[in-house]
């Protein structure tokens, strides 16, 4: 099963602090609103989402849809297909989307060790 393009969120103190630090090591801002207190930095493949005051913890995020430069996917698992098998193995989420909606959703689980996980669908 693929679960999309994979990204690190970090719930940082500081959005501009972090956005400068992360920069001089390559990377750049390829979306978000730094007044909204987020946004999405990438070099090369790599990924990472900067969020101030809106998750208590860092996360792994995967989107469903897109590449690694956050472009569409022809073909993709959708959300509420992942949110079935993982339940299907028996895995408990945190949160769920609607089984019986379409389009954009996510849902939440947490690994053994407590490291939440985001499957977010934008499309």
């Amino acid at each position: 099963m693929k679960l999309g393009a994979f990204s690190v969120s970090l719930a940082v103190k500081d959005i501009h602090a972090s956005k400068q630090f992360y920069e001089k090591l390559g990377f750049r801002q390829i979306g978000g609103e730094l007044e909204q207190s987020w946004c999405i930095l990438q070099n090369g493949e790599h990924i990472i989402g900067l969020f101030q005051g809106m998750f208590e913890k860092n996360m792994l995020t995967f989107n469903p849809g897109w590449d690694q430069q956050a472009q569409a996917l022809d073909e993709f698992a959708d959300v509420r297909d992942i949110q079935a098998h993982c339940k299907q193995q028996g895995l408990q989420l945190l949160s769920e989307v609607d089984p019986d909606s379409n389009g954009p959703g996510s849902f939440m689980l947490e690994d053994p060790d407590g490291n939440p996980i985001l499957i977010d669908q934008h499309r």
